[in-house]
C-alpha cells in the first residue's frame, strides 16, 4: 500500500455500502435520523414486529440499575431506554439522554414530557466520540442501535471508559450477524426488499431505511465488537446473542 492508498483510506469511511469521507459521514447520519425522526417509534415497532421492546427490556434487566444511580443512554433517541431508567433510578438518580441528532432529541424530550416523565432527566446534544462529561461520572452506559452510525467507533468506546465509574458497565444493543445462514437469507431479504418498502409508505423515505439495512450489514459482527471493547479498557467483556443473533448485547465492565 502507498502512502496515498494509506491515506486515502484512513480518511474514509462507509456510509452504507458507499465509501465517504469521515468527515462528511456524521451529516450524512443526520440527514437521515433528521428525515425519519418523526415516524421513528412508528417505524420500530413495524421494521421489528414489536421485538425491539422485548430487546430493550432485557437491556434494562442487565444493567441491574439501582435507585441513586447516574445513568447515560447515548444515541438515546426517542427515549425508550431513557424512561425505563428514570423510575428506575429515582428522585436521587440522573438519567442522561444524549443523542447527536437534534430532531430525534427532541422528539424524545417532547415524548417523555408528555408521558410525565420529567425532574430526573436531562437532555445533552452531543457527539459519542468525544463525550462532554467528567471521567468517571456514570455508573450504567447504554448505546441502543446507535453505535453503527458512529463513524470512530474505537474513539466512542474510549470515551465510553473514560467517562464511566470504576465498577460501572457499558452495555451495547445492536443489530449483529445471525447466528444460522439460513436465518441470514431471510433476513437479508427482509433487509433489503421490505424494509425499504415499508419506509416508503410509512415515512415517505426509502433511501433512509435502505441506509439503514446497509449500515447494519458494515457493523463489526459479535466477537469483533467484543474485542473493540476490551481494546477499548473494558474488563470482562461478553455477548448475548438475541432473536438469532439478529441483535446482540455486548456487555462490559470496568474495574
Amino acid at each position: 500500500m502507498t502512502e496515498h492508498d494509506k491515506k486515502t483510506s484512513d480518511d474514509t469511511t462507509h456510509f452504507g455500502y458507499e465509501t465517504v469521507e469521515k468527515s462528511k459521514k456524521a451529516s450524512k447520519v443526520a440527514e437521515v435520523f433528521h428525515s425519519v425522526a418523526a415516524k421513528y417509534d412508528v417505524m420500530n415497532d413495524l421494521m421489528s414486529f414489536g421485538v425491539h421492546r422485548i430487546w430493550k427490556r432485557y437491556t434494562i434487566e442487565r444493567a441491574a440499575a439501582r435507585p441513586g444511580q447516574t445513568i447515560l443512554d447515548i444515541a438515546g433517541g426517542t427515549g425508550d431506554l431513557t424512561a425505563k431508567f428514570s423510575k428506575i433510578v429515582g428522585s436521587t438518580g440522573k438519567v442522561v439522554l444524549a443523542d447527536i441528532n437534534e430532531s430525534m432529541l427532541k422528539v424524545g424530550r417532547n415524548k417523555l414530557v408528555d408521558n410525565g416523565i420529567v425532574g430526573n432527566v436531562e437532555y445533552v446534544q452531543a457527539n459519542a466520540e468525544c463525550l462532554p462529561f467528567p471521567d468517571n461520572y456514570f455508573d450504567r452506559i447504554t448505546i441502543a442501535f446507535g453505535l453503527r452510525n458512529v463513524t470512530e467507533k474505537e474513539k466512542a468506546l474510549q470515551s465510553m471508559y473514560r467517562i464511566l465509574k470504576p465498577g460501572g458497565k457499558l452495555l451495547v444493543l445492536e443489530f449483529s450477524k445471525p447466528a444460522l445462514p439460513a436465518l441470514s437469507k431471510v433476513y437479508d431479504v427482509y433487509s433489503f426488499s421490505l424494509l425499504p418498502a415499508m419506509g416508503k409508505v410509512v415515512a415517505n423515505d426509502s433511501e433512509s431505511y435502505k441506509y439503514l439495512a446497509e449500515s447494519i450489514r458494515m457493523h463489526p459482527d459479535q466477537e469483533t465488537l467484543k474485542q473493540m471493547m476490551s481494546d477499548a479498557g473494558f474488563d470482562e467483556v461478553e455477548y448475548t446473542n438475541l432473536t438469532g443473533g439478529i441483535v446482540a448485547l455486548h456487555i462490559g465492565k470496568k474495574f
